[in-house]
């Protein structure tokens, strides 16, 4: 067999490939919609350089968890979940030089704090009052987070 057909076989062979990943992630977020609705839900996992280590996800909201899975993952599970009673809203703020490109068009910044430590969350205003509500309608007995 001549090397270009062998070469085009290597192709035809990556771009199955990747479209199997690609009908593999749409599989993946209906399922994790099926339990709920998801939203783009970005969070910052590195803090050294300002504006950077930003994630894309989509988060959803779990009984009393909040739920977050990375945009391009096939994995199932989520990678980050933070508990309601454990998670405290502290302030809003519009993305600043590097996150306006990083983050999705008109998503927020959201700053939190956990017994962790801070967190950083991206989300559209729509889901923040979403977020801020969830957060509110913790059960009787645990202390307000706002």
């Amino acid at each position: 067999m001549p090397l270009w057909q062998w070469l085009l076989d290597g192709v035809g062979v990556i771009l199955g490939l990747v479209i199997l990943y690609g009908v593999a992630l749409v599989v993946r977020r209906r399922l994790l919609a099926r339990n709920g609705g998801t939203f783009e839900l970005s969070v910052r996992v590195r803090d050294r350089h300002i504006g950077r280590g930003w994630l894309l996800g989509v988060g959803r909201y779990s009984g009393d968890s909040l739920e977050w899975f990375r945009i391009f993952s096939l994995s199932p599970r989520p990678k980050r979940r933070w508990v309601r009673a454990t998670l405290e809203y502290e302030t809003r703020r519009h993305p600043e030089g590097h996150e306006a490109v990083a983050l999705y068009a008109d998503h927020v910044v959201v700053e939190c704090t956990t017994p962790q430590g801070p967190v950083e969350l991206a989300m559209s205003p729509s889901s923040l009052m979403g977020f801020q509500s969830w957060l509110e309608a913790a059960p009787p007995g645990i202390t307000g987070h706002m």
